[in-house]
């Protein structure tokens, strides 16, 4: 017995949807790329914002002790990580996160390291704020991707990086790296005294009896030299409202943080962002319960679907809902199979390329929509590609 409804596709048409706008002149597109997901949203928070909105004042806004409260509680419930209100600043997004980080911890020419490919802000931020950019490439090995550590350490030494950029669970790859993985990079890190920013945002979303593991509970020494990144937003679809939190234990690297915070006029949150958030981390505990059971379904189905009827290779993920797709086996450019998949099948995925030179003849698609949409898209992927 469901208690949420996973199977009705909001209509998001004239929303001012930024997943969805290319959808408002052409209505047969179907937008499974922007990753965000077409499920109606948790209806405690619904009913919270509707609250905020009648008390008629929309002032500027203070975080709660009950707020970081339920941060608390979630890490400690959720991934068995145990933090103190100290260690949280709150910061309106993840990726403006990563810019403070890059801008607090590093100097202009510095290096910054990445794993590719991945979430393409990445290489972006480390480049707009004029760091050497440095890419380690991930490999596909028995269909997930692995870490050459021998190469990456390679690379850390090297290139002389001072501050690593690491994505855990993976975006685009949905890798939920394990304990070992973690500890090696963690090790590595230290050895080479290199600073660390984990961005974690989709660690609630792991998926088929994986588990997360949150850089900081690896091991206690982690924590001198790194910062972890996460939120509500992508658990709990509110991206929009705007609000997330990094955890520095280490303070002098939190007071570098929120020094550069304030210097960048980005330590105000929105007070819908401090509501939503706090309302997701009290009541949304059986609503993603139920989503990761709609994800697992429709991963499956996309997995086998095009495994069975195309070409296609499937990067199954073990968390998040994203799933990489590798369509080299058509050998077709780069350009011709994105406008193939967007004009003739008319399904519009992310460009694999935006996340690195592994990206090309790849692309990304998102399946946090009802299972019929994401059958309908198979299904025209597969008439063009099968």
């Amino acid at each position: 017995m469901t208690q949420y409804d996973f199977t009705t596709r909001p209509n998001r048409l004239n929303h001012h949807s930024e997943k969805w706008k290319a959808s408002e002149q052409d209505p047969e597109l179907l937008q499974l790329w922007v990753a965000d997901m077409d499920f109606e949203a948790l209806p405690e928070i619904r009913a919270a914002i509707r609250q905020y909105a009648d008390q008629h004042i929309f002032g500027y806004p203070y975080a709660s002790d009950s707020l970081y409260q339920s941060i608390i509680d979630w890490e400690k419930d959720q991934h068995g990580y145990e933090i103190s209100k100290e260690s949280i600043v709150l910061i309106e997004g993840v990726v403006p996160a990563l810019s403070v980080a890059i801008q607090s911890l590093t100097e202009e020419g510095d290096a910054v390291l990445i794993n590719t490919p991945v979430y393409p802000p990445f290489a972006r931020t480390v480049k707009l704020n004029n760091r050497q950019l440095v890419t380690n490439s991930l490999q596909v090995v028995d269909g997930q991707f692995q870490i050459d550590f021998e190469q990456l350490e390679r690379d850390l030494v090297e290139q002389e990086v001072k501050l690593y950029i690491f994505c855990n669970p993976h975006n685009p790859g949905g890798r939920v790296w394990s304990r070992d993985e973690v500890e090696k990079i963690g090790q590595l890190c230290r050895k080479h005294k290199v600073l660390l920013v984990s961005d974690e945002i989709h660690q609630d979303l792991t998926l088929y009896g994986n588990q997360h593991h949150s850089f900081n509970t690896v091991s206690p020494d982690f924590k001198d030299f790194s910062l972890v990144l996460s939120s509500a937003t992508k658990t709990f679809n509110i991206a929009g409202t705007k609000n997330s939190f990094a955890i520095i234990e280490n303070p002098q690297l939190r007071k570098a943080f929120t020094r550069r915070q304030l210097v960048n006029n980005q330590h105000e949150i929105p007070a819908i962002g401090l509501i939503t958030t706090e309302t997701a981390f009290r009541y949304g505990r059986p609503w993603l319960e139920e989503l990761k059971t709609v994800l697992e379904k429709n991963i499956d189905y996309v997995t086998d679907y095009l495994t069975q009827q195309t070409k296609i290779k499937v990067v199954k993920p073990q968390g998040t809902y994203l799933v990489w797709l590798d369509f080299s086996a058509y050998a077709l450019e780069h350009n011709e199979l994105h406008r193939k998949l967007k004009e003739e099948a008319k399904v519009v995925l992310n460009d694999g390329q935006t996340f690195g030179k592994e990206g090309v003849h790849h692309a990304r698609l998102n399946a946090a929509a009802p299972f019929e949409t994401i059958k309908e898209a198979c299904e025209r992927i597969a008439g063009v590609f099968g």
